[in-house]
């Protein structure tokens, strides 16, 4: 996913910070942050607001281990919150903004919805 910005080097430091991705890479100017098989570019924009117009038209979905440090480390970051951290039958849902407004979406799964969804149950 491409995440067009007015100030690359905030936001790639949020993400980064407070997702803790397995690789944080610069590949031609554009900063790569991968989270498993997902990655994360962010690219300068100019042609873009710059705060989110619409920020839940695109919800950026991130499946962590564990919901509640992602939370604390979104605290300690300062972020805001669009819906805060609850258990939705087992499962941990907090959805936040980033910097530039967008909605993040932070994600725990429990065992049994995890495998009704991978076709287990």
């Amino acid at each position: 996913m491409l995440l067009a910005t007015h100030d690359p080097d905030r936001l790639h430091a949020w993400y980064a910070e407070v997702l803790d991705p397995q690789e944080d890479d610069d590949v031609d100017g554009y900063r790569v942050l991968r989270f498993g098989h997902f990655h994360l570019l962010i690219d300068r924009r100019p042609d873009v607001a710059a705060k989110a117009v619409e920020p839940a038209r695109s919800i950026v979905n991130f499946d962590v281990g564990d919901a509640r440090a992602v939370v604390q480390r979104m605290d300690a970051a300062g972020t805001t919150w669009v819906a805060p951290l609850e258990d939705r039958h087992g499962s941990l849902f907090a959805t936040a903004e980033d910097p530039d407004g967008n909605h993040v979406q932070i994600i725990q799964l429990s065992d049994e919805h995890r495998a009704a969804m991978e076709g287990g149950a």
